[in-house]
């Protein structure tokens, strides 16, 4: 009885989600094409296209549940939403999407309120990705970020990055009991992925290491909520991870890959492979790619139309595949769920 009631309101709840989102997205290009007719015209999508969006969003809805009642993680999980955030931060999204929208409009795409020259930055990380103000370098960013992310993949933002929990704790069995486990998630960002290992693996050391000093504030403090034991977070390049050899039992990386140069790609994955334990893993979660979803190509073109993302059509097209394997890593799988794709790879023993 109380799985059938947990299951009901957690199918309420994220069905809900879609239609605040897609009410949120209509209202907002009604009032964008008003003010300016000509930004950023997609491509029409078909009707079948959308059939098969609905059929992947209700296949990850299921599989979250599942994951949820076979114990990978709590279904406490699958509830986890800050509200007091959202009440915060949605009418500052609202106001922001003018600024967003100029921005496009002007076509500026390095448009920050502080000087960056001088910083740590690489100059491919100085972009306002997706128009948003700042890019990822100031509080309100960091703020709005995990919001319009939400909206975006219409709330299930954080549904498809419980898919890596799964494949993940399969592969750390082998380093049984849990609490001697490092887990590292590079591209960290505002903490929401840490804050979903820590809540299926309460037991291991955490890690992140994001370049934005901002988005890390805001990750500290999203995990101190509900957390006694803090992630040890460190402001860094992927580039040149501040860790030593063979460290880390498990690397994961969520949303990240899509906004780099197709070299830095490559680097990153040897930093990765580089500091973990040979019989560790490495999880990838991203946007789909034309070559698993070919079904959604007009969806996968649309974004980088819509958004700027200037790294993402080679994205689209590039074997990630292959550049693990050229890194060292075996064993590599994929996997699809909804508008994300998943890598899991193993550094040989």
């Amino acid at each position: 009885m109380f799985n059938d009631f947990t299951k009901l309101t957690y199918q309420a709840y994220q069905q809900g989600k879609p239609y605040f989102s897609l009410a949120h997205k209509f209202l907002g290009t009604r009032v964008k094409n008003h003010i300016y007719p000509n930004l950023n015209k997609s491509q029409p999508i078909s009707q079948q296209a959308i059939a098969n969006l609905q059929d992947r969003l209700n296949r990850l809805l299921e599989s979250d549940w599942q994951d949820a009642q076979q114990g990978i993680y709590a279904y406490d999980l699958l509830f986890d939403n800050s509200w007091l955030d959202f009440c915060l931060y949605y009418p500052a999204m609202c106001v922001d999407m003018l600024q967003v929208w100029e921005r496009a409009n002007r076509q500026q795409y390095q448009d920050f309120s502080q000087p960056q020259e001088g910083k740590i930055y690489p100059s491919y990380y100085l972009q306002n990705f997706h128009h948003q103000t700042d890019g990822y370098l100031s509080d309100l960013s960091a703020n709005l970020y995990d919001l319009q992310v939400e909206i975006l993949f219409n709330g299930t933002g954080d549904g498809m990055r419980r898919r890596i929990l799964s494949p993940l704790k399969h592969q750390l069995k082998k380093f049984l009991p849990l609490k001697h486990v490092r887990i590292l998630d590079v591209g960290c960002g505002t903490g929401r992925t840490l804050r979903l290992l820590r809540g299926a693996i309460p037991e291991a050391s955490l890690f992140g290491v994001d370049l934005s000093p901002n988005y890390l504030r805001k990750a500290n403090q999203l995990l101190a909520e509900n957390y006694t034991q803090l992630p040890q977070l460190i402001q860094a390049n992927a580039e040149e991870l501040p860790y030593l050899d063979n460290y880390f039992h498990g690397v994961t990386s969520v949303f990240m890959f899509h906004e780099l140069p197709a070299a830095v790609r490559q680097t990153v994955i040897e930093q990765c492979f580089r500091v973990i334990k040979p019989g560790g893993v490495f999880i990838i979660c991203d946007s789909i790619q034309i070559s698993d979803s070919p079904d959604l190509v007009d969806i996968i073109n649309n974004f980088p139309r819509t958004f700027h993302e200037p790294y993402y059509i080679n994205y689209s097209l590039d074997n990630l595949v292959a550049r693990l394997e050229k890194a060292g890593f075996t064993h590599v799988g994929t996997e699809v769920h909804f508008l994300s794709k998943y890598i899991i790879a193993c550094k040989p023993d």
